[in-house]
């Protein structure tokens, strides 16, 4: 058994200025936080699925992540009518 704490590239280490601005922010807005940490870039519609929160709460937790420069968009590559959205670390 290993004793470093070596992690995945997928679960990168969060910078403290991010961290930071994070724990202001509301539960859903974490929550959807770490599932972009995880799993982006992702539509509004997959972040409601994989949070099991409401389409409006996951609206909202967006806007407020949007506010703090968190989170970034850009239009899907299969749709382009659609945005999916990651983290601006």
């Amino acid at each position: 058994m290993s004793t470093t704490t070596d992690e995945s590239p997928v679960a990168e280490q969060l910078s403290d200025d991010f961290r930071e601005r994070l724990r202001e922010l509301p539960p859903s807005a974490k929550l959807v936080a770490k599932v972009l940490e995880t799993d982006a870039p992702l539509s509004q519609g997959q972040l409601a699925e994989e949070s099991l929160l409401p389409d409006r709460t996951v609206r909202y937790a967006l806007n407020r992540l949007e506010e703090e420069d968190l989170v970034d968009s850009r239009y899907s590559f299969q749709d382009a009518r659609k945005q999916v959205y990651f983290l601006d670390r």
